[in-house]
């Protein structure tokens, strides 16, 4: 049977119940589990509390059984990507409608920490939080145009056996995964993944980028473990010698035939749009299709997330996050696609407000969240976690707009 396509008005002659009604009678019920008690969207961070200046940068992990995971830049004197930055943490025990108090996960004095790319390592259950670090005061500027040395920009790893409540000392694996002609290097930012399938189950993999060459040009790779964590390499690799594309900021996530898909910012905006993708059928070694433009993802030059749904019919799509206006950092939208990444359309568009940085992630059977950049005065004033509304599981047929779900349902 073919779903005809449904959208509520924002008149409040058409209350919330039609549109639940109405995504009840098209499809089969779903797992309890995938329908959460009902909770506000929530603000774990707000700049300018706890001692920072501004909080940027989020990620989320849920520990399966256990509690959800929002790190973040805290940013000390400024909103600048440089300068003293920690890695901060706050947790949540009932799937983000409150959340503990803020928690240092790692502090280098006046250096810049950041980037976090956190990740369950299935084996031992353990988060491993991958990191970057610039030290000796140095800025991205100095060190893309090679001012400074390539080297104080570093790579770290760290380890949670609590989930989260106590960290290991950052270790650095900066040697192996770093080349020695490359300047700037940043992993993320948002969550990791764990592959499930093939030979490389349970492998780690990092979206990472790097510049290098006469033009600092911005490229994507990979950096995977197949041990836990314990020991890294890097793993695929672009651009080529004939890339047209500045490729930074890549999100992965692990399709369910197996394949790795991989969507990226267009930093320098070179082709039509500001994402490209590609796809990886060895677990992320190295890319089976290479980078090309993703006309159907339009938003601003910024960073997304991607996230693979799972555990509900075996037919679960892609999700994508990021902003949707063209040309400035404002509209907050979900994305679908269907069909592992080859086409994309909007789901719901979470807020009209300014909007920047997000990380989607999967709280337990069905339910989905976003943790994301917003405010109205900038976007970072707050980072904000919400939940999905579960109408998005009728898709390709169902687009739900701003305003036509209520906040009582994200």
């Amino acid at each position: 049977m073919r779903l005809r396509a449904v959208r509520i008005s924002r008149s409040p002659l058409l209350p919330l119940f039609l549109l639940i009604s109405t995504a009840l009678a098209l499809w089969p019920a779903a797992p309890s589990t995938a329908r959460p008690a009902s909770c506000e969207p929530s603000v774990p961070y707000e700049s300018g509390t706890d001692g920072y200046h501004t909080f940027r940068i989020p990620a989320a992990l849920q520990v399966p059984d256990g509690p959800l995971l929002a790190f973040a830049e805290g940013r000390r004197d400024s909103a600048a990507d440089d300068g003293d930055i920690d890695l901060v943490l706050r947790r949540s025990l009932d799937g983000g409608c409150t959340w503990q108090p803020l928690h240092v996960v790692a502090d280098a004095g006046e250096d810049t920490v950041g980037n976090p790319a956190p990740v369950i390592d299935p084996d031992s259950g353990d988060v491993v939080l991958v990191t970057c670090r610039t030290i000796g005061g140095a800025t991205k500027r100095q060190v893309v145009a090679g001012a400074v040395a390539g080297s104080v920009r570093r790579v770290y790893v760290q380890r949670s056996t609590d989930d989260g409540l106590s960290w290991s000392p950052q270790r650095d694996i900066t040697a192996s995964v770093k080349a020695a002609d490359w300047r700037w290097y940043a992993v993320g930012p948002g969550h990791a993944v764990a592959l499930r399938h093939g030979p490389h189950r349970g492998r780690l993999l990092v979206p990472a980028n790097h510049s290098a060459g006469p033009t600092a040009r911005s490229g994507a790779h990979s950096i995977v473990s197949d041990d836990g964590g314990l020991t890294w390499r890097v793993g695929y690799l672009s651009p080529g010698g004939d890339e047209p594309l500045a490729l930074n900021e890549s999100t992965l996530t692990e399709l369910p035939d197996g394949r790795v898909y991989i969507n990226s910012r267009d930093h320098d905006r070179t082709t039509e749009g500001s994402r490209a993708d590609a796809y990886s059928a060895d677990g992320g070694l190295s890319l089976s299709v290479p980078f090309r433009p993703q006309p159907m993802i339009e938003g601003p030059v910024v960073q997304g997330s991607v996230l693979q749904v799972r555990g509900l019919t075996g037919d679960e799509p892609l999700l994508y996050s990021g902003p949707s206006d063209p040309g400035e950092r404002f509209r907050m939208r979900v994305r679908a696609s269907g069909d592992g990444g080859l086409s994309w359309r909007p789901v719901w568009t979470v807020s009209e407000d300014r909007a920047g940085y997000s990380d989607l992630v999967q709280t337990g059977g069905g339910t989905v969240g976003l943790l994301y950049e917003t405010g109205q005065r900038t976007y970072h004033d707050t980072i904000r976690f919400t939940r999905l509304p579960w109408v998005w599981r009728l898709l390709p047929e169902l687009t739900v707009s701003q305003g036509e779900v209520s906040g009582s349902a994200r």
